[in-house]
C-alpha cells in the first residue's frame, strides 16, 4: 500500500510535540515521496530581520518592496534562504507545490520581487525543515503532527501569530481543546 504523501499541506506542531523548535510550528509541506520531505516553516518570523536587510545582503536595491518580515523557515540549513509564492510567477528552479503554491531558492526570486514583476503574494524564509527517507512518515504515526490543506488565506493573509490556531480552525479544531499527550485504545 502506498503511504499518504503531504506535499501540499500544512503540518501543525501538536502541543507537546517534545521538541523547543517546533512549538506552534506551522510548516508548509513543498515536497514529500519515498525519498523524504521538505517543509518551510511561516509559523515564526526572524527577530529584527526584514525583506530589506536580505536585499542588502546580495546588494539589491529594495525599490517598492515591502519590508516584509523573514520567517524562521527552520532548523536545516538557517543561512539558506526561500521564497514561498503564488503560482503567478516563475523562475530558475521554482517548484510548483500541488497546484497550490510554488517554492524558489534563487536568486532570481529576490530580484523579481524587488523590482516589482515578482509574484504577487510572497514570503521569505531562511532554513527549512527536513526528514530522511520515512522519517516524517514514522513522525506521523505518533502524537507530534496534524496536517490542514494549505490555502492562500493561511499562506499569505493570516497573521504570523494567529496561523497556527487558524490553520486548526479550518479543518474544524479548537486548539485550545487539544491534550498535550496521545491516548491509549
Amino acid at each position: 500500500m502506498t503511504p499518504p504523501f503531504l506535499t501540499g499541506q500544512l503540518l501543525l506542531a501538536m502541543p507537546g510535540i517534545g521538541d523547543p523548535r517546533f512549538e506552534k510550528a506551522v510548516i508548509a509541506v513543498c515536497m514529500h515521496d519515498e525519498r523524504g520531505a521538505l517543509g518551510i516553516g511561516i509559523g515564526r518570523l526572524a527577530p529584527r530581520l526584514g525583506f530589506h536587510a536580505l536585499l542588502e545582503q546580495f546588494d539589491i536595491p529594495a525599490g517598492d518592496s515591502a519590508d516584509a518580515p523573514v520567517h524562521l523557515g527552520g532548523p536545516v540549513d538557517p543561512q539558506r534562504g526561500f521564497v514561498l509564492h503564488s503560482l503567478d510567477w516563475g523562475g530558475q528552479d521554482t517548484i510548483e507545490v500541488d497546484g497550490r503554491f510554488a517554492l524558489t531558492n534563487t536568486i532570481d526570486v529576490l530580484r523579481a520581487v524587488a523590482e516589482g514583476k515578482g509574484p504577487s503574494r510572497w514570503l521569505a524564509a531562511l532554513g527549512y525543515a527536513g526528514w530522511n527517507e520515512g522519517q516524517l512518515d514514522e513522525e506521523m504515526t505518533r502524537h507530534g503532527w496534524f496536517t490542514v490543506q494549505a490555502t492562500d488565506t493561511l499562506l499569505f493573509d493570516t497573521p504570523v501569530e494567529q496561523r497556527w490556531g487558524a490553520a486548526f480552525q479550518s479543518a474544524g479544531v479548537d486548539p485550545r481543546l487539544l491534550s498535550a499527550s496521545a491516548g491509549q485504545a
